[in-house]
């Protein structure tokens, strides 16, 4: 019975979490009290060690219980020891779920750009805070003009997070698209695409700007879903379709490490060319 599958699916992630949960909330009240940000990073590698485990434990029960049909095509040449830009498409909450089992322990510790409602999540939404995940505020354009400054706290955000990041090796996973892709986003957006959603390039210039040196290169990931309208319940009932996964390797160019989105216009219009190329290209593939 999928419902029944699905109640014991959402009962084992529940379970998983509450486990790991109880010493991560004493990690991260230690974290608080913590003098310096040198012990502090200490307490932070604990509390990666922690969610690491919690993902484990989640992908090893899904493996069995749910067996997913997951098609991964994933590159040579990745390392824990390196730092990695993530970019990715998204149609559901079991995107996250498809990432972790390709690239669990492969990359470093994951690091998400989340929305800001995100933090009320019990349990997981400290996680992420204690993480020093960056949360972010779904704005459009005409928000963000009328409203610089939370557009400047967003900046912030991922600033520090890429401050921070220079300390030890992260792997920043980021959905270009901001949202999940549907047919009724697609319309109101008026994307030149038939399976994607228009990228947001401001994100991931901040971080090339900000963290370029350091990065090993972009991972490239195209999803594609057998089942047109996906959903994380359906995936943990055990009744999702094939899921097509495929990474790729792509090289920064040195142009990217030396211009400024925010105030060149030239260079700005060139990284949306760029990455519109790039989105055409995965939206191809997509269409085939």
């Amino acid at each position: 019975m999928p419902t029944l599958k699905g109640v014991v699916s959402l009962l084992l992630l529940t379970l998983n979490t509450l486990f790991w949960g109880g010493p991560l909330i004493l990690l991260t009240l230690v974290k608080l009290v913590t003098p310096g940000r040198a012990l502090r990073r200490r307490v932070l590698q604990g509390l990666n060690a922690l969610a690491l485990n919690w993902i484990g434990v989640n992908l090893w029960w899904m493996r069995r219980w749910l067996k997913p049909r997951f098609e991964l095509e994933i590159p040579e040449g990745l390392s824990r020891e390196q730092w990695w830009l993530v970019i990715s498409n998204h149609r559901s909450w079991t995107d996250i779920f498809v990432l972790f089992f390709a690239l669990h322990r492969r990359i470093p510790m994951p690091r998400f750009f989340l929305k800001r409602q995100l933090i009320w999540i019990p349990i997981v939404g400290l996680a992420w805070w204690a993480l020093e995940y960056p949360f972010m505020r779904r704005m459009s354009a005409e928000q963000r003009a009328r409203h610089p400054h939370l557009a400047r706290r967003d900046q912030e955000a991922t600033e520090r997070m890429c401050r921070r990041a220079r300390e030890a090796p992260i792997a920043i996973f980021n959905f270009l698209e901001g949202t999940r892709f549907t047919p009724d986003k697609l319309e109101a957006q008026g994307a030149p695409f038939r399976e994607l959603l228009r990228p947001r390039a401001g994100g991931i210039a901040q971080v090339l700007s900000l963290l370029g040196d350091r990065l090993e290169g972009i991972l490239d990931v195209t999803l594609s879903y057998d089942n047109p309208d996906p959903t994380f319940w359906g995936f943990l009932c055990g009744q999702e379709q094939r899921v097509v996964m495929k990474a790729r390797i792509l090289p920064i160019p040195d142009w990217m490490l030396e211009g400024d989105y925010q105030d060149d216009p030239d260079f700005k219009e060139r990284f949306h060319s760029w990455l519109n190329a790039l989105w055409q290209e995965k939206d191809d593939s997509l269409s085939r």
